[in-house]
């Protein structure tokens, strides 16, 4: 079958993320010690960021059901580049903000089309493909903040060089192994320009979720940002709470093969939904009670298992539950609530601990979770019967 094959999109997703974590995660310490901005121009420019990340994932999903993919992916794939390329000479201020706000569109395009690919691929089940793109993206993630740690003390240009190259790599892995006729050429013709809907059933369930994993980005949001403050106000230096996601990108990969595994006995993504939903809810609850590094390590083990669990089995669902003809909006759609969720989880978050204590808010976040689930599967379970 002349369809891209899922290791050219597993070295797609690697390589991007690669590229992605060489830049966002220096963004609050360049823009506030370099630059001399707030926490609040900063906070601004991370929304606007996110922003831009939405407006990608849902342009291109919607131009990926209608128009050639291979020529979508690799427009993205040089837009990526010459931003990246630009901010190696120009990241002052405004350049940079500039800059990275462009970045997050191109990023939010690029994620989209490798996820909209990976449903065009027939040999592997929607469960696999997910699972796999989800373990490139974070294995991605590790190698790109491991090679920001090395690169930012030399000077921000040459984490951009870093960026430029990576990106260009992708882009010749595109051009060589995407142009696939089974894969690029969208099954929606002219002369079929009815607007297609979904049934309401399909629909109100994707909705569910789509709200859902919003909600759990804004609590995992927690762990990424405002847990650093409160875990080093404890006396334990920056480099051991970076060592907790180390962890967490190594047991990553191990529950990914599990889940793996399991899957060809017992295949049910709405369980794996729940489970996932629950565990990142319970990591929380562990923390009203942890109070030493042992115990931060086994919060992330709980929140690792769930995030494996939850966060690739929503766009396989969505794969499963919409017609061909629709499956780029749907997977950028998917891509834009979680964004939505990554945008508004910091300051969420920092809003519950100005005006309570990081305690109300591990209950908060824990209680978030099972509240998602309860109403979900009720959902769910209604329209089931």
């Amino acid at each position: 079958m002349n369809e891209i094959k899922l290791r050219w999109l597993f070295m797609g997703s690697l390589i991007n993320n690669i590229a992605v974590s060489t830049v966002w995660p220096l963004t609050t310490v360049y823009m506030h010690d370099a630059l001399g901005k707030s926490l609040t121009e900063v906070g601004i420019i991370l929304f606007l960021y996110s922003a831009s990340n939405v407006l990608g994932n849902y342009i291109g999903g919607k131009l990926f059901d209608h128009h050639n993919r291979y020529i979508l992916t690799i427009l993205g794939i040089i837009f990526s580049i010459l931003v990246s390329a630009g901010l190696i000479f120009f990241n002052g201020w405004p350049a940079y903000p500039i800059g990275l706000v462009l970045f997050g569109f191109s990023t939010g395009w690029n994620l989209t089309m490798i996820n909209s690919l990976g449903t065009t691929v027939k040999m592997k089940s929607g469960r696999f493909i997910f699972n796999m793109l989800y373990l490139a993206q974070n294995v991605g993630v590790v190698f790109g903040t491991m090679a920001v740690g090395l690169l930012y003390p030399i000077g921000i240009s040459s984490v951009f060089l870093l960026s430029t190259i990576i990106l260009i790599i992708y882009g010749i892995n595109a051009i060589l192994t995407y142009n696939k006729s089974a894969s690029i050429h969208p099954l929606i013709k002219k002369v079929n320009k009815k607007r297609v809907k979904l049934p309401k059933p399909n629909l109100i369930i994707i909705m569910t979720f789509f709200v859902s994993l919003a909600l759990i980005w804004i609590v995992y949001e927690q762990w990424v940002s405002n847990m650093s403050v409160y875990i080093t106000g404890m006396g334990i230096p920056m480099s051991m709470y970076s060592l907790l996601w180390t962890l967490n990108a190594f047991l990553l990969v191990v529950f990914q093969l599990i889940i793996n595994w399991l899957a060809k006995y017992y295949d049910n993504l709405y369980f794996q939904i729940y489970f996932g939903i629950v565990f990142i809810g319970l990591s929380f609850f562990t923390l009203i009670f942890m109070h030493s590094y042992l115990g931060f390590v086994i919060s992330m083990i709980i929140l690792t298992i769930g995030e494996t669990s939850v966060i690739p089995a929503i766009p396989a669902l969505v794969n499963e539950l919409t017609p061909i003809t629709v499956k780029g909006k749907y997977q950028g759609l998917t891509n834009a609530w979680a964004s939505i969720g990554k945008a508004i989880g910091p300051l969420v978050g920092g809003i519950v601990i100005d005006l309570t204590s990081y305690r109300l808010l591990f209950i908060s976040s824990f209680a978030v979770c099972l509240i998602t689930v309860v109403i979900s599967f009720s959902i769910i379970k209604f329209l089931r019967e």
